[in-house]
């Protein structure tokens, strides 16, 4: 592939929104409109020259991803107390419920995020078996699927050609729809909202039992209920912090919060700190992909992402 530059061919949305610094890239996708419900997206990030080496960024959990990185240096990631060092060349990034850490060192990594619909039609295994883990693709796949991805991607010129290699790519591959995918997408729906009475009350009004609700969360989600609205409880909270980049102010979190201090809570088990301290951390990677996703393709983080 030739050098990034980064950006979309989306013509509302102004270049300067992927602005980086030199030598690094960032651009996300909208995938094919049958595609939509099952891919939360497209992402390529690329990075080069000398202050390419030993770089750390940072990600909000999500929902599991494929990756594949090509003339790439080795790539550590941290994902709560787990280090996966090196990342596999093609990789699955399962479900996260911890901020991923990672040092990378040049290289261009594309790939796509994959909701619980997706991974009902991609992946034969519990999503669960993958939560807060990283494998190589092949581990988790069909058969064959890892290496037709590598060669789809590998043959892609430049930046301009992802999004129809994937459109192709994952139109050919997608299984049929699972038997639990209206119950999929009802949950994946309340997921996001976080409505009143949460998962609890909506599967007494479906007349499903709460041993089925946590089947269907597990499986295809990846984590218990309960997990699963407190990510999104909390990224809705911390994703407007992060932008600002100033004082933290706790009166901006979401309602659903009792306290600063039930925040609080929350954001040791995600970010293993305080929000003060993750602040100072090395975000202006984060920072640049939270805008130019929310742009291009609706949300700012994948957990959000609305079917």
């Amino acid at each position: 592939m030739q050098p990034v530059i980064g950006g979309t061919e989306t013509p509302d949305i102004p270049p300067a929104l992927f602005a980086m610094p030199p030598g690094m890239a960032i651009r996300y996708e909208r995938p094919d409109p049958t595609l939509s419900d099952y891919t939360t997206g497209y992402h390529l990030y690329a990075a080069s020259g000398p202050a390419s080496i030993g770089m750390e960024n940072w990600f909000l959990p999500g929902t599991a991803n494929v990756r594949v990185t090509l003339n790439a240096g080795p790539i550590a990631v941290w994902i709560g107390n787990r280090v996966f060092d090196p990342m596999p060349q093609a990789s699955l990034c399962g479900p996260s419920s911890h901020a991923l850490r990672t040092i990378t060192n040049g290289g261009i990594m594309i790939g796509f995020g994959v909701s619980a619909l997706g991974w009902s039609r991609l992946f034969a295994g519990g999503a669960d078996l993958y939560a807060d883990r990283i494998v190589p693709l092949a581990d988790a796949a069909p058969p064959g699927f890892t290496e037709r991805l590598v060669a789809t991607l590998s043959a892609v010129e430049n930046e301009h050609g992802v999004k129809a290699a994937l459109d192709a790519f994952l139109l050919a591959e997608m299984g049929p729809p699972s038997p639990d995918e209206a119950l999929i997408r009802r949950i994946a729906r309340l997921v996001v909202d976080d409505a009143p009475g949460g998962l609890a009350q909506a599967a007494r009004e479906w007349d499903i039992s709460p041993e089925v609700l946590r089947r269907i969360c597990r499986r295809h989600f990846g984590f218990l209920p309960k997990t699963l609205l407190i990510r999104s409880r909390f990224l809705r909270s911390i994703i407007p912090l992060i932008e600002s980049r100033g004082e933290v102010d706790y009166s901006t979190i979401d309602p659903a919060y009792f306290s600063a201090s039930h925040f609080l809570r929350d954001a040791h088990a995600v970010l293993g700190t305080t929000p003060r301290r993750f602040l100072h951390e090395q975000l202006d990677f984060l920072v640049a992909s939270l805008r130019a996703r929310a742009a291009v393709l609706g949300s700012a983080t994948q957990a959000l992402h609305r079917l």
